[in-house]
């Protein structure tokens, strides 16, 4: 679970994302035995590609699939077969294998500064990791940690002090109403306090209402009496029926994180006046005075509706019921740093029965998250000193380049799209700026001052630091330069609407995704994908509501933008069809923007390598074409099993669909993958030329 300063952090970028939030959640340093077992790539040799002969590993395909009936499984079908998800996981594949890596890495370095502590900052790495790992001081210290804590809680006396509480980052209370500094959409050179839905502690909304998750929720009620009373505090004796009913009033309130995905329905610019006239129940002005945030006069509001009815059920809620809740939910986000029993009791929950996970993660595993979490441009500076080779950079900005001519290439060829709105993305597509491996800028964590003897104040700590450090960007220009929202060290890329940005960590910048010494194929079919797919963030349902500048604005002729409709739904009829656990079909309305990300990302990429082959063919190597090299390297980045129970989540709380239909229902409209794997009518993922999506 994250803290209400933690959500401040992740969504302050306003990003899209290449994959899942939930990608490395469990990403553990493994032994070279369990790495051989799962498959990881073996060390890079000069001059040779990590996977096998020229990128791409052969030894998962299975011959036995027709690539015409299921081609996720025709390339890694052997794998699939073979391969058990580690129980310290709830899902694993390829990206999990360059979490596993990037961890191992980050391990080193904070083994280094544990040895060294020669710099101010490497001293910070290392006693945040010696507190972390110090659990016998945890145990010593057990629950009086945080008894000053629940004092403040228990003497609340009103709901002003309830608010005040909630503004309080180092607490790591909830607030069904959750603030974050982000761009302003429709004025790109400022940042503003944006107000978000909140307070839940299960996954989503629909844990609470849906009929098929009544087994989390008694789960859930059996925690809440449990956790409250292992840490002594005072409750009243019903509190975790009222706190189930209270979240359960929250979720249903709530809207569905498809809605969430509109720009537009989620701009609603307001002053401080505004919202006590029409927000009405909240004491807004102490909320924010109390957060840090007293001098700012204009907000954007998320979810209106939604917004207007939380600050009325905060005022209708008793005081007692809020103190209970806010105890709640501390001990939820700092159990890992509380005693083992609380510790075990929230796994138990959130990782084993909600998620799938069999086993926790060992603590040194755990504790390189946390600073990962932390500490996280300070170990990544270091990360991006040690590991990242700069020719990598240069080949990686070659490749952003190709693809973007090819994007461009592809906008002036549609057949779809009057000259005037082709101008507008022309334009857009100019502006785009990608930026890799990690900021120009570090930030340098003076106000977080970590003690070597106790994990608890230090995660209270940073949690306050973190909402400093995007709380100072208020009143002050955008550096587009430095508007980071991932660290080196996160295998994942993603693109910022109102910062027109593309942005590519260094850790993914590896095999399978990419390769200095792979075929070229490879590296099309991989990287090149997923800078498509980053751009493509810019020209789907929703980012392409916003203007090269990040401007959310319309851009479109209205014919147009009802033939890109067309063609989105059409996408979406497809998907709807997809059913990956139980009888739960993917959502089509959550899952758009990946989907339109993928499939424009992979034309696009499909197009920029035949570009670079500049009218020849490429040579057969092991029997196999350029385009089918191509399309195996994008299969091969899509490799993952997930536990039933992780699907679950992931189809009411994920905007990607799952790796198997990223590529079957991907390459499905492509004509080139059809040519390449002789597909015909009657294999399974067979479509009619004119039932094939062409978007960009």
């Amino acid at each position: 679970m994250k803290s209400t300063s933690s959500v401040i952090a992740l969504a302050a970028a306003s990003v899209f994302l290449v994959a899942g939030c939930a990608d490395g959640g469990d990403r553990t340093p493994t032994s070279a035995s369990a790495a051989a077992a799962r498959n990881e790539p073996k060390a890079a040799k000069s001059g040779a590609p990590e996977l096998g002969a020229w990128g791409v590993d052969l030894t998962a395909v299975d011959e036995s699939v027709k690539p015409g009936d299921d081609f996720f499984r025709y390339v890694n079908g052997k794998w699939l077969k073979t391969f058990e998800i580690p129980s310290d996981f709830t899902n694993y594949g390829s990206f999990t294998v360059l979490f596993e890596r990037s961890e191992t890495r980050v391990a080193e370095i904070v083994d280094s500064a544990a040895r060294s502590g020669a710099t101010p900052i490497e001293k910070k790495i290392a006693d945040f990791y010696a507190a972390y790992m110090n659990t016998d001081e945890i145990e010593r210290r057990g629950f009086s940690a945080i008894a000053e804590d629940f004092a403040y809680f228990d003497q609340l006396a009103d709901h002003d002090a309830v608010a005040r509480a909630m503004a309080r980052p180092d607490l790591g209370a909830s607030s069904p109403i959750a603030p974050y500094v982000s761009v302003d959409a429709k004025q790109t050179d400022r940042q503003l306090v944006h107000l978000t839905q909140a307070g839940i502690a299960l996954p989503s909304r629909e844990y609470y209402v849906d009929e098929r998750f009544a087994d989390a929720r008694a789960n859930y009620l059996a925690y809440i009496g449990a956790a409250l009373d292992l840490a002594g505090a005072r409750r009243s004796e019903d509190a975790p029926e009222k706190i189930l009913a209270l979240e359960t009033k929250i979720a249903e309130i709530h809207w569905p994180l498809a809605r969430q995905r509109d720009p537009v329905a989620t701009y609603n610019l307001v002053t401080l006046a505004d919202l006590e006239r029409d927000y009405k129940g909240f004491p807004w002005r102490l909320f924010f005075e109390t957060a840090g945030a007293g001098n700012e006069t204009e907000f954007i509001v998320n979810e209106r509706e939604a917004i207007i009815a939380l600050a009325d059920l905060f005022a209708q809620t008793p005081v007692e019921v809020w103190r209970d809740y806010l105890k709640l939910h501390y001990l939820i986000n700092y159990a890992s740093v509380l005693p083992a029993s609380l510790d075990e009791a929230t796994f138990n929950l959130f990782g084993k029965a909600l998620h799938g996970q069999q086993q926790q993660r060992d603590r040194r595993k755990r504790a390189i998250a946390a600073i990962n979490d932390s500490l996280g441009e300070a170990v990544g500076k270091l990360y991006v000193d040690r590991y990242f080779p700069p020719e990598a950079r240069r080949e990686m900005d070659m490749l952003v380049d190709n693809v973007i001519a090819a994007f461009d290439e592809r906008i002036r060829n549609l057949d779809w799209m009057s000259d005037e709105t082709k101008a507008e993305a022309l334009t857009k597509l100019s502006k785009f700026k990608p930026f890799v491996v990690g900021p120009k800028i570090w930030r340098d964590y003076a106000d977080l001052a970590p003690t070597p003897d106790n994990a608890l104040e230090n995660m209270k700590r940073s949690n306050a630091s973190t909402w400093r450090y995007y709380a100072d960007r208020l009143g002050k220009p955008v550096d587009p330069e430095n508007q980071w929202g991932m660290t080196p060290q996160i295998v994942n890329a993603y693109y910022s609407p109102p910062n027109n940005a593309i942005f590519f960590p260094a850790a993914i910048l590896q095999p399978p995704f990419f390769d200095p010494n792979a075929d070229p194929a490879v590296n099309y079919g991989g990287i090149a994908a997923v800078i498509g797919h980053e751009i493509g963030h810019g020209f789907d349902d929703q980012g392409s509501k916003s203007d090269g500048d990040g401007l959310l604005r319309n851009w479109w002729a209205d014919a147009d933008a009802k033939n890109f409709a067309a063609r989105t739904d059409a996408l979406g009829k497809q998907y709807a069809t997809y059913v990956p656990v139980d009888d739960i079909a993917i959502n089509p309305d959550l899952t758009m923007g990946e989907n339109v990300g993928d499939l424009g990302g992979l034309t696009v990429a499909y197009r920029a390598y035949r570009n670079s082959l500049r009218g020849e063919e490429a040579p057969v190597i092991d029997g196999l074409t350029g385009d089918q090299r191509f399309f195996l390297a994008y299969g091969q980045i899509w490799r993952r099993k997930y536990t039933d129970a992780d699907l679950r989540h992931r189809m009411y709380a994920d905007p990607h669909s799952p790796s198997e239909f990223r590529v079957n229902g991907i390459v499905r409209n492509m004509d080139a993958w059809y040519e390449a794997f002789d597909v015909k009518p009657g294999d399974k993922l067979y479509l009619a030329p004119d039932e094939r999506v062409r978007i960009w």
